[in-house]
């Protein structure tokens, strides 16, 4: 796998909007919430893009010179519409729950004195239940090692401008299939992406767990996460005690939300106001995963390829 050392380069202004139920989670107060799942719009699509665009408009200056960003929707048709309005460089990307962690590889390479990135995600609930397993007028119950895909918006400006959380090292993943076909196990699915993942930006940069504070995974999930820590033990020899799994910690306990978070908002939006806020952690691994299905391949019941990218991360406390 690729691994690269950055110089200069750092996260300097974060922004998100929530649901109510991620606001009743586990995560700051501060952060604005959507009154109901319309947010005033006459689908959750244009929610979603509505969502997009405050994060956009709060953080966008005279420097931003490129947006990198995507989303669960199909052709990641949601981003593209929240910037049809801009005139500003855009460079769409899609590794599914892994996308903010890829966004953060492609966009700090365009970054220069005069110019500063936009990373940019969000996933809607309702607009990824009905794309991705059934609409909820279906009434379908769900299954008891799903995920539950958030309701949120996360977006982050990187430059070479010092701050307080800089970029030190990442490692692109490869795609990995285990055959598993079952949409539902997405944690199974992943966790062996982000198990060799960790383990080649380890084996790269001539490092060990002991040199982070944190492993921080994005939506395993309660399942997705033992097998993770099963599989670093079986295939790698490393056994700890440091990796949180956004996902998993997103939610109190909600009746309908078995196994925890999912979607690739949900990684950044924990990682910032729970992890980088907390003032807690110094030195943080930070690995995306994504699961790379669609309808399509379920419903030829195909295999489930997956991806974890992952990025190393340094907070002044």
């Amino acid at each position: 796998m690729l691994s690269y050392k950055y110089k200069d380069r750092y996260i300097n202004r974060y922004d998100a909007i929530v649901g109510n139920n991620e606001l009743e989670g586990n995560i700051s107060k501060k952060i604005k919430t959507i009154d109901n799942y319309y947010y005033g719009e006459k689908t959750f699509e244009q929610s979603q893009i509505k969502m997009q665009k405050e994060i956009i408009n709060n953080l966008l200056t005279d420097k931003t010179k490129l947006i990198v960003g995507g989303d669960l929707s199909n052709q990641i048709g949601l981003t593209s519409y929240a910037l049809c309005e801009k005139n500003i460089s855009f460079l769409g990307i899609y590794s599914a729950c892994a996308s903010f962690v890829e966004g953060l590889i492609i966009g700090e390479k365009y970054i220069n004195d005069n110019t500063e990135v936009l990373v940019l995600t969000s996933n809607h609930n309702l607009v990824s239940e009905r794309q991705f397993r059934f609409p909820i007028e279906y009434a379908n119950l769900r299954n008891v090692n799903s995920t539950f895909t958030s309701t949120c918006a996360t977006g982050c400006v990187i430059s070479n401008e010092k701050s307080n959380i800089k970029l030190v090292s990442s490692t692109i993943g490869r795609v990995i299939n285990l055959n598993i076909s079952d949409p539902n196990l997405i944690g199974a699915i992943m966790a062996p992406a982000a198990a060799e993942a960790i383990y080649e930006h380890l084996v790269n940069n001539s490092e060990s767990l002991d040199d982070y504070d944190l492993i921080l995974t994005g939506d395993l999930g309660n399942v997705g996460l033992m097998i993770l820590k099963d599989y670093l033990k079986e295939e790698y020899n490393i056994v700890t005690n440091k990796i949180i799994d956004a996902g998993s910690n997103l939610y109190k306990k909600i009746n309908e939300i078995n196994d925890g978070a999912s979607g690739p908002a949900t990684l950044p939006l924990y990682l910032f106001y729970n992890i980088i806020d907390s003032n807690k952690y110094k030195k943080i691994l930070v690995v995306g995963t994504g699961s790379l299905h669609s309808r399509t391949i379920v419903n030829q019941k195909l295999s489930i390829p997956s991806v974890a990218h992952v990025i190393s991360i340094e907070v002044v406390l």
